[in-house]
């Protein structure tokens, strides 16, 4: 199973149907989870040498409706790695001092450096998605931010950091789901956030600004994918794939022996 990156200016259609595999193309279960632990086990390696070599970067982007899984994605898939080497930042509502910047000051501040693999647990994209659908802004704000976003991607990239950017797509009975699943069972009681209802009144609206701004903002340096998030575990090896591809072009490579290296060794015999 492999995603396919949005094409730039691509109409994207987020159905229902979308945001599940067919049944006849999902492997077993106990096979998805085999493949997680081995995209797992190589992302680790992949990390550490990334992390010594430091010269180059990568940022995950994830986006998505509430109850997606943007938090397990991050837990199943990121979860083993070294702490050291990955750092995940969440984006809520903007603070007064953040609302007196520009809308990508304070994401600028959260890129890793480099060595580092950085994810995105929401972004810079709320900018163009949540201010949209709720009037935060008005359009002539919010519809050049597209530009100014690509722009700071390029940016990005141009310095070393591979971007990657993946939208957790959902289907309408399966957040239903997920939602009152919420109100069932104890240990997910305090997920619940009523305000999710109130986006959920506004599917369809969120949809049309989805489906524009992976349009719009898919490039070939910093691409978007789609992936199908009704099912957990196909959610977890189709993002866990591309990220490994990704690191794997990316090629880190340990550094080098030290200056006099034969020397040190002298010293510790």
């Amino acid at each position: 199973m492999r995603l396919t990156p949005v094409p730039p200016g691509a109409a994207v259609a987020l159905t229902d149907a979308a945001a599940r595999l067919p049944y006849s193309e999902l492997p077993e279960k106990d096979a998805l989870k085999k493949r997680l632990d081995h995209l797992t086990k190589r992302l680790d390696d992949l990390q550490e040498a990334l992390y010594a070599e430091r010269r180059q970067a990568i940022l995950i982007v994830l986006q998505g409706r509430d109850t997606s899984g943007k938090d397990g994605t991050i837990r199943r898939v990121f979860g083993p790695l070294d702490p050291q080497g990955a750092r995940v930042t969440t984006f809520k509502a903007p603070t007064e001092l953040e609302l007196g910047h520009d809308f990508l000051w304070r994401v600028h501040h959260a890129v890793p450096p480099k060595g580092i693999i950085g994810i995105f647990n929401r972004s810079h994209y709320e900018d163009v998605l949540v201010v949209r659908v709720k009037g935060l802004v008005p359009e002539s704000v919010w519809r050049p931010r597209y530009e100014q976003i690509n722009r700071f991607e390029r940016l990005l990239t141009e310095n070393g950091t591979v971007v990657l950017k993946f939208f957790l797509h959902i289907s309408r009975e399966q957040q239903r789901e997920r939602l009152l699943a919420r109100l069932v069972e104890p240990t997910k009681f305090w997920k619940f956030n009523p305000g999710d209802l109130g986006d959920r009144e506004l599917w369809d609206e969120y949809t049309e600004a989805a489906q524009e701004m992976l349009a719009r903002t898919s490039t070939d340096a910093a691409p978007w994918y789609v992936v199908p998030a009704d099912r957990k575990p196909v959610r977890d090896v189709l993002a866990a794939e591309e990220v490994v591809a990704a690191l794997e072009r990316m090629d880190p490579k340990y550094p080098g022996p030290p200056d006099g290296l034969e020397k040190w060794r002298r010293a510790l015999a």
